[in-house]
């Protein structure tokens, strides 16, 4: 069961606020409606366009096999995201119960459908998220996520202050200006990046443009997730609360 005191200034759609806090679409929270899994203030809601007042308080009652998969994985190198091509092997095939991390996980039905949220290529590693979660996926890659992503970064090549600033801030990637970047360098071979933006295998396009070469791609968080202690090639369920995290940190 979910359940929030709605705290607004003024009245609001229900629909509208369940998709503003995460918790579904508008056109999932009108289905909800219609299943009378919604109640205010213990009365059921029966109008798709109710408004919930300030000061009332929300339940909706949802059973387990309603609710949509998103799994965290620590991707090793040689797995792709998704939609592999010939002789590729996909991250999803990682999902086994070997592989599972946390008694209280189940593994995702053989029909199941998870696409990754952030790219993260065949040659690089570490944190990605997989789920058929579409409010958690608008907040992870939609156009106004104001989300951002950690990667640890060995390279080869000379790395000097002019071109830690150029990776700051002055790189063009497609005749379009790149969004500025955190950039710290860790060791002597180590940068720490720190993106607002995901474009095409970005970072090592980025290092190519100041002649260095990526030979290992690590990413360390997205948001508030963090990729911790899971080992590489494990995988584990992304917690209710995560959820919230990552949708409330996108806004």
């Amino acid at each position: 069961m979910w359940q929030k005191k709605y705290e607004g200034g003024e009245p609001q759609r229900v629909n509208k606020w369940l998709a503003n806090e995460g918790v579904c679409s508008r056109r999932e929270a009108e289905e909800l409606i219609g299943q009378g899994l919604v109640t205010i203030d213990g009365e059921q809601v029966n109008d798709p366009g109710r408004k919930i007042l300030p000061g009332q308080t929300l339940q909706l009652k949802q059973s387990a096999d309603k609710r949509q998969i998103s799994v965290v994985i620590n991707k090793p190198v040689g797995f792709v995201s998704a939609h592999p091509e010939s002789g590729q092997v996909p991250a999803a095939r990682l999902l086994t119960q070997d592989n599972l991390v946390g008694a209280t996980a189940n593994m995702p039905p053989r029909n199941t459908r998870l696409a990754p949220l952030g790219r993260l290529d065949q040659d690089s590693r570490g944190l990605l998220l997989l789920s058929e979660d579409g409010v958690l996926a608008r907040a992870l890659v939609g156009e106004h996520s104001k989300l951002d992503k950690e990667y640890l970064v060995r390279v080869d090549g000379q790395i000097t202050d002019e071109k830690l600033a150029l990776l700051r801030h002055g790189l063009s990637l497609d005749n379009r200006k790149l969004k500025p970047a955190k950039i710290t360098q860790m060791e002597p071979q180590r940068i720490r990046f720190i993106l607002n933006e995901g474009r095409n295998r970005q970072i090592r396009r980025m290092c190519e443009l100041v002649e260095l070469d990526v030979t290992d791609l690590l990413r360390i968080r997205i948001g508030p997730l963090k990729l911790g202690e899971l080992q590489e090639g494990r995988w584990r369920a992304l917690t209710p609360s995560e959820r919230e995290a990552l949708i409330t940190a996108s806004k």
